[in-house]
Formats: structure tokens, sequence, C-alpha cells
């Protein structure tokens, strides 16, 4: 992958992420350049096990926990249990946020039928049963499209 492509596809990710962790324009600005200069230096370390999204922000928020510890704000053994809790929940909550508005781009390349079934399912988390009743059909038949519909979304996204 091209280093300004790389920078250009992820470095909002980045930042609104260091944004979350901080609190603070200048000092995301700042870990956001050095986030992507090391990962530019360790791209080899990169394995693709995960989104490289997901490898950036690993990076930027160990940048984040060090610069805390310079800056003699917390040092990881004062750190407190809420204070940790804290950092996960904000970075699983950005995860999470990232998970839903992929899903929501994949299920736009499906037909109207199935985005259908898939918006009713799971943004409106009904039952199978109530779908069918919904749809003036079964619930045997709101299940098989619904697996049908999750099928396509493989095939789709195998195929990007």
């Amino acid at each position: 992958m091209d280093i300004e492509q790389l920078y250009n596809e992820y470095s909002k990710i980045v930042y609104k992420y260091l944004i979350c962790l901080t609190h603070n324009k200048e000092i995301a600005e700042d870990l956001t350049q050095e986030t992507f200069c090391k990962a530019i230096k360790h791209i080899n370390r990169f394995q693709g096990k995960c989104k490289i999204s997901v490898w950036l922000c690993e990076i930027a928020k160990n940048l984040w926990l060090n610069e805390l510890k310079k800056m003699k704000r917390i040092s990881t053994l004062d750190m407190e249990k809420e204070d940790i809790d804290v950092l996960y929940n904000i970075e699983e909550d950005f995860l999470e946020k990232q998970k839903i508005e992929w899903l929501y781009r994949k299920i736009k390349k499906l037909d109207a039928s199935t985005r259908e079934i898939f918006y009713l399912k799971l943004f409106s988390n009904l039952t199978f049963k109530q779908l069918g009743k919904i749809k003036g059909k079964g619930e045997v038949w709101a299940r098989v499209n619904y697996y049908r519909g999750k099928q396509k979304l493989k095939e789709v996204d195998e195929n990007e």
C-alpha cells in the first residue's frame, strides 16, 4: 500500500480516535503524525490479522499512553482501575462504531428486499417471527432470507 494512500485513507480515523482519548486537538494532531511515522517505520510488523485501522489505532493508543507517562500525569503503576476502564471503553466504543459503519456500507450494496430484512432485524431488533409477520410471510421465510443475506454480505466482502 502506498504511504500517501495509507495516510489519506486512515488519518481521519486515527485523529478522531485520538481526540476521544486526549480531548486536545494539538496533541491529537501530533500523535496522529507520530502514529503514521511509526506505522511506516514498522509496516513489516503488520500481519493482516486485523484491519489496518485497528492496528493504527493500537499504535496511537500506545503513543498516547507513553505521552501520558512522559507528562507525568499518570504512570502505569498509579493508574487506577477506573482510568484503565475509561480508556478501554473509549477504544471499544470507537471500534464498535467503526464496525457498524462498515456493516452499514456493506448492507447498502444488497438488493432492496434483503436490505430491508437486515435493517429490521439489526437496527430495530425484531424477531424473525415479527419480521415474517411484517413482510406477510412466516418465521422460516425470514430466517432463510436473513441467512441468505448474510451469505451475500460475505460475498460482497470477499469481492472487495
